[in-house]
């Protein structure tokens, strides 16, 4: 199915070539080709508003997931009963935040990126790291993807809830 990516900042150039194909390998990696994703890039003043909306925090941050299907325990794939309903949601990613903190950390943003929209699929599939054994469960996940799509490009990408808990 589709994935959708859209680029709704301009402060931050975004390679979408590099990734949309690390994006793909992810879905691969997760099973979940067959489902659409949106992966909106939207400024910090964006990022900010959603967050206030919807997790009442005022503040920019990297990452927030919508998932289409909401009751999903960490794990599950969705079992769609029709075509409408083959969609993960969609990850709005902070690239201005990103951004901002990759420079203060001295790290590549474009690996950065893609870290996060790993982070960002795993909330969609019902991952959470409120506590720390739904930490435990994702930081598991995230480092098995991460290092699945390491191998396939020959990278070493860390899990973005590495120092969650």
């Amino acid at each position: 199915m589709s994935l959708i990516i859209r680029n709704l900042q301009r402060a931050i150039p975004i390679k979408r070539v590099p990734l949309r194909k690390n994006i793909e390998h992810l879905r691969s990696i997760l099973g979940v080709q067959r489902f659409d994703l949106g992966v909106i890039c939207v400024s910090n003043m964006y990022i900010q508003r959603l967050n206030r909306i919807y997790r009442q925090k005022n503040i920019p941050t990297d990452v927030l997931s919508f998932p289409f299907h909401e009751n999903l325990k960490g794990g599950e794939l969705p079992q769609p009963c029709i075509q409408d309903d083959y969609n993960l949601g969609d990850i709005f990613l902070g690239v201005e935040y990103i951004y901002q903190q990759c420079e203060k950390n001295q790290e590549d943003c474009n690996s950065v990126l893609i870290v996060t929209v790993a982070h960002g699929m795993c909330h969609l599939l019902g991952y959470k790291h409120s506590t720390e054994a739904d930490w435990q469960q994702m930081y598991e996940k995230e480092t098995q993807i991460l290092q699945e799509l390491s191998k396939l490009t020959g990278t070493n990408f860390e899990p973005l809830s590495k120092h969650h808990f």
